[in-house]
């Protein structure tokens, strides 16, 4: 059974589920591009490290509690915004610390057979890369490293929560994004902005200027993960999703999960 909706399902990005579906999104291109690519060209799964805490893992998208008052107001009244309690300062109380863990997580590289060159590189955003300092500060030094050779580039962005990648000149809001970044018409690239109520568009992914280029049908590909991983047993549609839309996308998505009778 498909995502009943028409493009990205925001509630694929619930932190429960995103891994499986990141993860399963990069086999799956992976798998549809290798028989386009042979023999000139091979695809590997690369994995790359993220040090990150269980804080910013497991709340993503919930406030701060600590930093609103009763009234959910910022609290002024100490400078450091520390949660005021009444407890005595002789009875210790449980508290949560922010122990570091590692996140593996993949991206692709097509190399050309012969020269063992890295002609493209291919990458699906996770949370760690828009929310997380440390994880977005590992990705965009990796970011800035390609941008800075002659491999192509092609970026995936399907997280509507989160600080989007840097790009100049870019000011138009979008909940999600394709980059596609031919080395050698740099700084010059080309971006798919689209939103929550649209399909996933289609994109050409760079290789060799000779060569032709396939094209990357994102739509399909996450339409048989959904199918396949069951996604509409594991997805309670009566709530909101995780992180929550903004007010009117999600008055936008109640509307149509109404329609699909989701709701």
């Amino acid at each position: 059974m498909p995502s009943s909706f028409p493009g990205m399902d925001p509630y694929l990005e619930h932190p429960e589920l995103w891994p499986g579906v990141h993860h399963q999104l990069i086999v799956a291109i992976a798998n549809s591009l290798s028989p386009q690519l042979r023999p000139k060209y091979s695809v590997s799964i690369e994995v790359r490290m993220y040090e990150t805490s269980d804080a910013e893992s497991l709340l993503v998208g919930i406030p701060n509690v600590s930093m609103l008052s009763k009234a959910g107001q910022v609290n002024t009244s100490n400078p450091l915004n520390y949660l005021v309690t009444t407890a005595t300062p002789t009875k210790p109380m449980t508290v949560t610390l922010p122990v570091p863990i590692t996140i593996r997580l993949g991206y692709l590289e097509i190399k050309e057979v012969a020269t063992k060159e890295v002609v493209t590189s291919v990458e699906v955003l996770s949370p760690v890369n828009k929310r997380s300092e440390k994880g977005r500060d590992i990705y965009l030094t990796k970011r800035e490293q390609v941008l800075g050779s002659l491999t192509n580039f092609a970026e995936i962005d399907l997280l509507h929560y989160g600080q989007p990648m840097p790009i100049l000149n870019q000011k138009n809001y979008s909940h999600y994004r394709i980059l596609v970044s031919h080395g050698k018409k740099r700084p010059k690239a080309d971006l798919c902005a689209f939103h929550l109520q649209n399909q996933i568009p289609q994109f050409p992914l760079p290789l060799h200027p000779e060569d032709t280029e396939p094209m990357v049908d994102l739509q399909t590909l996450l339409t048989n993960i959904y199918d396949v991983g069951s996604y509409d047993l594991k997805i309670d549609y009566t709530q909101q999703p995780v992180p929550k839309l903004l007010e009117d996308d999600a008055a936008w998505a109640d509307t149509w999960l109404q329609q699909q009778e989701l709701k």
